[in-house]
């Protein structure tokens, strides 16, 4: 037989309140009205109404606050747990209706620069990614920053694209458009607007012609510039000496060379372990790149250097921190090239074109060895451990050749 409860009265509640103030030892006080509805004290004397739940789909039990007495009388809070049944007889769970309510009301007017602000609490991209936006940030909210955002326009979104479309900034326009589009979809997503009116350009700005990587692919100039490389070496810092040594040995991305941590180098199984964080969100699978004889010894050497600190190439002027985003490309530019001749992401490239045209390599394992996305013939991505073996002998095959072009320019 279900336990009876008599509901509450307001001398009752007021009652409670008293006798615990003047408890010498405080202990909770915990009175129910019915149908959920609790008067609760705790030890602090903090008074307030809970009601307590079932959630509709998952039927977990729940509780949510129906607001502090006095400020909240046992009427008020009678009329709230109503409600609150009311909805839940519908199938919806009061607290994420509240949650949703609350998600809505902290934008100030609605206006486009609060909701992108809270937007780009969700993004996460990397310190130097958030930097490059910044500028796009900066003039959209210039333009269309205090508008709400349900009365904003096409028109509006491509005047403030135009204006740098005119400067032959094309890729600059598309950004700011790509970056207005995705706050109208999260703005969609929090019933804020229903309309995502950037879209709705995106064919009319003009398409930028694609500046591909510089890249060296002639064998007699790349093997003059890994003879610089190593001819050179030991005139500035000796992580920059390392990190340019075995760079065009691995061809990843430089930015994630110079984040390369000590504890994902596996000397035992020769290998390098870790996510690119350029497919993080989408798989966060991590990347093997097996060492080759010649990457595994300049590593080793490394160790002895700067084994002690987190990262491989730590800066030596800060041991918490990486070498710079620019520190590959510049030393590069001393080895007798001309500016822009080659850069560290050029290596990619480089290792592409001639583990394909002259090593003769499947060009599906070079592609999963550049951590490309590689589908098999049934349309899924291969797994990034798949054919290790074979791209183990690809990379020291690539070592190899990259030695023999080396000893070929020396004079």
């Amino acid at each position: 037989m279900p336990k009876i409860v008599v509901n509450l009265t307001d001398t009752q509640v007021k009652s409670a309140l008293s006798t615990f103030k003047k408890q010498s030892v405080k202990t909770p006080v915990k009175l129910a009205d019915g149908k959920g509805l609790f008067f609760i004290i705790d030890k602090s004397g903090y008074a307030y109404w809970r009601l307590d739940y079932s959630r509709p789909i998952s039927k977990k039990r729940n509780s949510i606050s129906l607001g502090t007495y006095p400020e909240v009388s046992l009427a008020s809070a009678r009329i709230k747990r109503n409600e609150y049944r009311d909805m839940l007889a519908q199938n919806i769970d009061p607290a994420l209706k509240r949650q949703a309510q609350e998600e809505v009301a902290q934008f100030q007017n609605n206006s486009f620069k609060s909701i992108a602000d809270e937007y780009r609490k969700t993004e996460e991209l990397e310190p130097s990614t958030q930097r490059r936006n910044q500028f796009v940030w900066d003039k959209l909210y210039a333009a269309i920053g205090e508008y709400p955002i349900d009365v904003i326009t096409p028109s509006q979104i491509l005047e403030v694209c135009r204006l740098y479309e005119r400067q032959g900034k094309n890729d600059s326009a598309k950004r700011m458009r790509s970056k207005a589009s995705q706050v109208f979809r999260y703005a969609i997503a929090l019933g804020l607007c229903q309309f995502n009116v950037a879209d709705q350009i995106s064919g009319i700005l003009k398409v930028g012609k694609t500046k591909h990587r510089v890249a060296i692919t002639d064998k007699q100039k790349l093997g003059q510039l890994l003879k610089n490389i190593n001819k050179h070496a030991g005139r500035g810092d000796i992580a920059i000496d390392y990190v340019v040594k075995i760079l065009p040995h691995v061809f990843v991305r430089p930015g994630e060379l110079r984040a390369a941590k000590w504890a994902d180098i596996d000397f035992e199984n020769r290998t390098w372990s870790y996510t690119p964080p350029k497919t993080k969100n989408q798989t966060a699978l991590q990347h093997i790149v097996p060492l080759s004889d010649q990457v595994l010894k300049l590593f080793q050497e490394l160790y002895c250097i700067t084994g002690y600190t987190e990262y491989c190439f730590v800066s030596m002027r800060d041991r918490s921190k990486t070498i710079s985003e620019s520190t590959i490309n510049k030393r590069l530019k001393q080895y007798g090239f001309e500016n822009g001749e080659t850069t560290g992401h050029g290596f990619r490239a480089t290792a592409r074109t001639l583990l394909d045209e002259v090593l003769k390599f499947p060009i599906e394992r070079i592609e999963q060895q550049l951590a490309h996305q590689v589908r098999d013939m049934h349309g899924r991505a291969y797994n990034r451990a798949k054919y290790l073996e074979e791209r183990t002998v690809m990379m020291q095959a690539w070592s190899d050749y990259l030695d023999q072009l080396m000893h070929e320019n020396v004079e």
